[in-house]
């Protein structure tokens, strides 16, 4: 919760505060180097060339000044050490007028006036910009306001964004101070406003406690207090009139200044006194670093007696301080490095009212997208969660911008509309009212909850809850950007697994709206008895393919028929590329027979064109609603409500290299004893050389390891494909050893590709083949009682790195062989190796 506040109070002083503080950014930086640039654009008035004659005295100066200006006293004059730059001068406002006199630069050998530097009405311009927006009423106006609410909000900015963006590896200099270049959009937005915000933290946290000097009256009086236990002095103003009489003369508290030091300084500020009072002479040190670092005289203007010395070296640290405040605020503080700190960090601003806008929108956008999406589903808020039915199944989601809500309410459509729980109003009685669980977990920055979540972690998850009734799976969302990928999709799923829980399959890890996770964590809900007629999510088109070979691999077996598959692209302009352990999604077709009969029973003609196609070719490949249902009796209305027959999925056997696509397919029979759709369609009724709509999906879960090293490949059944592509894949590659595990039912009958793998182990790419049979013996023996048996041998391959790929039905097989895995490993070392991405699994 204070997490929550401090975000939003984060954004509404952005988009508020943002404005004003990158106007402010932009005019410091400008002001940065000033003095420099005006010099630069001034010759002839900020610099001169040097004369052989004599300087004039500070008398004389201000004599002939005062003269070309009708008699004007002059307030002050700055006096320069070096010969090629030109003193200035302020006079006392015209009479009649308020506010501070005109200035001018002064030849220092003739005396004649030279105006003012050119760009000084701009600076001044930019100065007021930056001190009160140039707005009405000055510095007494509501700019003045305005600008010290903003100082206040950066401070707030600096403190909260460090804590908003703390990293889960504090200790990591890279989370702290690198970009990850390769981010983009919304992530690269997030990464620059944070990374650079650290990098320019504590100088932006200096200007603005630094500019509230200037803003608030109590501020800096208390700062004064605080650093010198004294109180502010009265500041006097250019608007006061000065005392009558003639101009005093310099001349004698001038003889003393030169005497008491040496005179050596780069510049001396001359306050010119009213009446009697001492003369005051600020000298800038030579080599000093900014230009507060004077030494300060008062004389007698008569008698040019030293009153008062205030040398810069025997000040205490709280008036240096506050003595050289502006210097702090524009960097000069600490030297030229520290003007150019403060130039860059001035010029960075306007990029986090940027990215900060562009965040903001970003985040609306997806409260936008979710707010279509939403109410056709209840959400249940609480309470218990009712049982029996549908109900027994329970949709939980973490959501930080709303991607995580869609996902749970996809997903409880396809179960009859379960309800719908938020992680954060879920307690483990609700968890016990239910048969199983599927969480819908989002991470969010750098491998954080959601947070509305992060109650429910401190509350809940701190300690295992007795799960061991709950069959559970997660759809883990979260950004491949980030080193801590779906890191609380993870947390979830442990803290799960550590209560009980039984994983119903491997948790799906979904980068952004990526379609492939989506369709995967589709097929494997409707492998646990979600809807199997709802149409893809997300679905990219279909390619081309030839059904260039089809090979009954187990004639006689006691099991379904299994046929080898191969296709070929026929659109070679598509993109065709895939890795091992990848997917193919095949759209299927009803039997022909199965169309007829249902347009019989409709009373309608198959014959009939919409669009091109016949009105049975259209219906070839789309999900057949009941007979006389309410069907429209127009055929074009009858096709614009037909909904799109979903795709079958079928792991990939073969690699790129291999030129086609192989597929390892059993025949599957309908309750009315038919073919399934899509295998009845590849292993039947589409011809050799007919054309097969297919596309293929990444299976970023069950590709090569990234570390090379030992492989134990698991399967049973069909699932022998997903282990195949491996296999030729490290034929290829070379890498090993490599050991296969495999069940089936016949030996005689049923060695799927039984001379490959006999070539591999010959070629010393499968170093170990064990395989079981179910059907031959008298006991019936499963792919798990190998792996329990070579509990041992299977922890030495581990030891030396192995990953364990695990591909097949999700019935039996593979919790079984997770079970063996568990015992021989250890739950401990299984479950470190699903974090590190050894232990991967394809079941279906």
């Amino acid at each position: 919760m204070t997490r929550q506040i401090l975000f939003q109070v984060h954004w509404f002083l952005g988009i508020t505060a943002g404005l004003v503080l990158a106007l402010m950014g932009v005019t410091g930086a400008m002001m940065s180097f000033e003095h420099e640039i005006m010099g630069a654009i001034s010759p002839g008035v900020v610099t001169v060339v040097p004369s052989a004659a004599p300087r004039l005295s500070p008398d004389e100066l201000i004599a002939r000044a005062s003269a070309q200006r009708g008699g004007l006293k002059v307030n002050s004059l700055l006096m320069e050490g070096e010969p090629g730059y030109a003193p200035s001068l302020s006079f006392e406002p015209e009479p009649g007028k308020k506010g501070r006199g005109k200035s001018s630069y002064v030849d220092p050998y003739t005396g004649k006036l030279l105006g003012e530097a050119r760009g000084q009405a701009v600076f001044s311009f930019v100065r007021t910009l930056h001190r009160w927006l140039a707005l009405p009423g000055g510095g007494n106006g509501i700019g003045r306001q305005i600008t010290g609410f903003s100082a206040i909000a950066l401070v707030y900015f600096a403190l909260s964004g460090l804590y908003l963006r703390w990293p889960r590896k504090p200790l990591d200099w890279r989370a702290w101070l690198v970009v990850d270049l390769r981010m983009s959009g919304r992530n690269f937005y997030r990464a620059l406003h944070a990374v650079v915000g650290g990098w320019v933290l504590i100088v932006y946290l200096l200007s603005a406690l630094t500019g509230l000097w200037w803003s608030y009256d109590w501020y800096r009086q208390g700062v004064l207090y605080a650093l010198t236990g004294e109180g502010a002095r009265e500041e006097k103003h250019g608007d006061e009139k000065s005392a009558k009489g003639e101009q005093p003369a310099l001349a004698p508290a001038w003889r003393s200044f030169l005497k008491v030091s040496n005179g050596h300084f780069e510049n001396v500020r001359i306050a010119v006194p009213q009446g009697d009072k001492p003369v005051t002479f600020r000298a800038l040190q030579p080599g000093a670093r900014h230009e507060r670092m004077t030494d300060e005289y008062s004389m007698d203007s008569a008698t040019g007696e030293v009153v008062k010395t205030d040398l810069y070296a025997q000040r205490s640290l709280g008036k240096t301080i506050t003595t050289s405040m502006y210097e702090i605020h524009r960097g000069a503080f600490f030297g030229m490095a520290g003007r150019i700190v403060l130039l860059v960090t001035s010029l960075t601003m306007p990029l986090f009212t940027i990215t900060g806008f562009l965040l903001y929108f970003a985040r609306r956008r997806k409260k936008k997208a979710l707010r279509e999406l939403d109410a056709e589903l209840p959400l249940h808020n609480g309470g218990p969660v009712p049982t029996g039915g549908p109900s027994d199944t329970i949709i939980v989601h973490a959501s930080q911008t709303g991607g995580a809500i869609r996902m749970a309410r996809l997903t409880a459509a396809a179960f009859g509309n379960a309800p719908v729980v938020a992680l954060s109003q879920l307690d483990t009685a609700q968890l016990t009212g239910a048969r199983r669980a599927l969480f819908v977990i989002s991470t969010y920055g750098e491998g954080e909850p959601p947070d509305t979540a992060r109650g429910f972690v401190h509350r809940t998850m701190t300690a295992p809850a007795p799960l061991a009734h709950l069959d559970y799976a997660v759809l883990a969302l979260g950004d491949r950007e980030y080193p801590d990928f779906c890191a609380f999709g993870h947390a979830v799923d442990h803290w799960l697994h550590a209560g009980g829980g039984q994983r119903m399959f491997d948790m799906v890890e979904m980068d952004g709206d990526d379609g492939d996770a989506q369709r995967q964590w589709q097929q494997q809900i409707v492998a646990i008895g979600a809807r199997s007629d709802l149409p893809d999510w997300e679905p990219p088109a279909y390619g081309r393919w030839r059904l260039a070979e089809r090979r009954h691999l187990n004639p006689g077996s006691q099991g379904g028929a299994a046929f080898h598959i191969a296709l070929e692209a026929l659109d070679q302009d598509g993109e065709h590329d895939w890795q091992a352990g990848d997917i193919a999604e095949v759209a299927p077709r009803h039997d022909p027979a199965r169309v007829t009969a249902w347009l019989a029973a409709a009373g309608l003609a198959g014959g009939t064109e919409v669009d091109g196609m016949t009105l049975a070719q259209h219906l070839s490949n789309a999900i057949l609603p009941e007979p006389g249902a309410g069907l429209p009796a127009d055929p074009e209305a009858l096709v614009r409500a037909l909904r799109p027959l979903p795709h079958r999925e079928y792991s990939i056997a073969s690699i790129p290299a291999n030129g086609r696509v192989h597929l390892l397919v059993r025949q599957v029979h309908g309750e009315n004893g038919g073919l399934g759709l899509g295998s009845g369609w590849l292993t039947s009724l589409a011809p050799i050389g007919g054309e097969i709509a297919m596309r293929l999906r990444a299976n970023a879960n069950f590709r090569p390891p990234e570390t090379p090293g030992p492989m134990i490949l698991i399967g049973n059944g069909t699932g022998l494909a997903g282990l195949l592509a491996h296999l030729r894949q490290r034929a290829v590659t070379e890498e090993g050893p490599n050991w296969l595990l495999f069940g089936e039912r016949s030996e005689a009958l049923d060695a799927f590709h039984d001379e490959e793998l006999q070539t591999l182990r010959a070629a010393g790419v499968l170093n170990r083949l064990d395989r079981t049979w179910s059907r031959d013996g008298d006991e019936r023996r499963y792919v798990q009682a190998a792996v329990a048996e070579a509990g041992a041998d299977i922890e030495r391959w581990v030891d030396d790195g192995a990953a364990i790929f695990v591909c097949g039905s999700i019935e039996g097989m593979a919790p079984a062989v997770d079970a063996a895995l568990r015992t021989a490993l250890g739950d401990d070392r299984v479950e470190a190796m699903v974090d590190e991405g050894r232990y991967r699994r394809d079941i279906y």
